[in-house]
């Protein structure tokens, strides 16, 4: 396995500037973002479509410095009921899409998105029980009418281009455990998988080996996220585990994101890290920072000084005892 860097953190850094960083902290690859959320100051999706010899300056520019692109990211929701948002988000898929196949960039990570509860919606809705019935109507007229036809269509689109798509497993969308991203690639196809990000999993009270094991098992974790999260039990008792605080109110979120190893012990780290290597991920480990209580530089360094810790990078040697 390799390691490698989300690199939004570092928006205010050039091109050029972020790619040295990464380099001179030992990492081998990093995730761009290309639009969407995530935003684009690495990578001007137009200009490099347009031009063979921008591409072709633009991958020199990553190999020069012994680095590879992981992945393009382009996390949207194409699904939104807000067309305006739907069409930008769905368009900068596309053209990720196509950069990732002109640059054998092997996967392009995004959500799967949320629509609206009928045509004529105005915001997303997220339901997540199945009683009162009417959600469970909502969440049958979601995927029949809108998640699965979508993502049959550019699942293929993907395939064509020789790419992969990770569906990052987050709350709020209609693909956030390991039994919705499985269920959706059986109705689509097999470019469908997951951007697995333990962070999102911790929050859910879901395992992440155990997921690993189960995704893995099927061929279906296209990229990695390392990202921890910290639950704060006395808050959970009073907010749920669905906390609707906003982020910034650090005292009494139920939650938070937290660098690697602040929020589970370096040990549970090592245990992802061998299930990822035994259920047959062997790409690379891409550090996301979100976290509140650190600065930049600090929350990437204690990242990555926690994953060179526990990160597989040779491939196993015979058995030599059997």
């Amino acid at each position: 396995m390799k390691l490698g860097v989300f690199t939004v953190l570092f928006a205010e850094k050039s091109f050029e500037e972020m790619l040295d960083h990464v380099k001179a902290s030992g990492l081998h690859a990093v995730e761009i973002g290309t639009g969407g959320y995530p935003g684009n100051n690495h990578c001007d999706l137009d200009a490099l479509l347009e031009s063979e010899e921008k591409r072709k300056d633009y991958l020199h520019q990553v190999e020069s410095r012994g680095l590879t692109i992981s992945a393009f990211s382009c996390h949207g929701n194409p699904l939104s009921p807000d067309k305006e948002l739907a069409k930008n988000h769905h368009e900068t898929f596309v053209k990720t899409v196509k950069l990732a196949s002109l640059l054998n960039v092997p996967v392009v990570n995004t959500f799967s998105g949320t629509p609206g509860d009928q045509e004529d919606a105005k915001y997303p809705n997220w339901p997540v029980a199945p009683w009162p019935n009417e959600f469970g109507d909502v969440l049958k007229w979601q995927w029949e009418e809108k998640l699965v036809p979508y993502w049959k269509e550019w699942g293929k689109f993907a395939q064509d281009h020789n790419v992969k798509i990770g569906l990052e497993l987050h709350g709020g969308f209609l693909v956030h455990t390991p039994y919705t991203i499985l269920k959706l690639r059986e109705l689509t196809c097999d470019a469908i998988g997951a951007n697995l990000d333990p962070s999102h999993l911790w929050w859910q009270g879901i395992d992440p080996v155990a997921a690993i094991k189960i995704l893995g098992k099927e061929n279906a974790i296209h990229h990695f996220h390392a990202k921890d999260t910290y639950i704060d039990q006395d808050n959970v008792n009073m907010y749920g585990l669905t906390d609707m605080q906003p982020y910034t109110e650090l005292q009494t979120r139920a939650w938070m994101f937290r660098s690697v190893g602040c929020g589970h012990d370096v040990k549970e780290w090592s245990d992802m890290m061998s299930a990822l290597r035994t259920y047959g991920y062997d790409y690379v480990v891409s550090i996301e920072h979100e976290d509140p209580l650190m600065s930049v530089e600090e929350g990437f360094q204690r990242a990555v000084s926690n994953l060179k810790s526990v990160l597989i990078n040779e491939q196993p040697a015979a058995m030599w005892w059997v």
